[in-house]
């Protein structure tokens, strides 16, 4: 599983980073870290994963096929 970040469309709201931790963070300036940038989730990541993406409230994480 790949995930893609609109980062221009995140807000930082966080919940990203609520539901997947170790994936998503969140710097002190409020910008998107996406730990897989260009690579796949592990497997161990891939349900907190989904979780983070459908709890973005912007749209701006998409999983890719």
């Amino acid at each position: 599983m790949k995930i893609s970040v609109d980062y221009p469309r995140c807000e930082g709201h966080g919940l990203c980073t609520e539901q997947a931790p170790a994936v998503f963070a969140l710097d002190d300036d409020a910008q998107l870290n996406y730990r897989f940038e260009g690579a796949d989730v592990p497997e161990e990541y891939v349900t907190v994963a989904r979780a983070a993406v459908d709890s973005c409230p912007v749209a701006a994480l998409r999983e890719q096929s």
